[in-house]
């Protein structure tokens, strides 16, 4: 059963990650990445609110697999981060790539965390 609550999620995730990409990439001209943030600062801060459910027993694990495992999966890519941050550095946009490895980081960090607090306020 667990498995097809993440594939679900991962069915609007997916499409969500590529739509929200090509839409930001759209309005933000240039070499960085900002696509690839915004899904990536997107899926940590709605898994922080899953996590902070869960955590508060406001969020069954069927709830958890849908959202945290497959949505959040899907909607986040660590592997697109990885190849753009090298393209990056490969292209001579050395400060580029350190500030994007750096800024996804620390805005994922900072999003999940905040995730996990509002919702342990809600709930908790």
């Amino acid at each position: 059963m667990n498995w097809l609550l993440v594939v679900a999620g991962a069915l609007v995730g997916a499409p969500a990650r590529y739509a929200a990409d090509r839409w930001i990439t759209a309005r933000r001209r240039g070499p960085f990445p900002w696509g690839t943030l915004g899904v990536n600062v997107l899926a940590c801060l709605v898994l922080g609110l899953v996590t902070g459910a869960a955590l508060a027993g406001a969020a069954s694990s069927h709830l958890v697999a849908l959202l945290g495992t497959g949505l959040c999966g899907a909607l986040s890519t660590y592997s697109t981060l990885s190849y753009e941050t090298l393209r990056l550095a490969e292209t001579g946009a050395g400060r580029l790539a350190a500030g994007n490895a750096l800024l996804s980081m620390a805005a994922g960090l900072g999003a999940g965390c905040a995730g996990v607090a509002v919702a342990t306020g809600v709930w908790g």
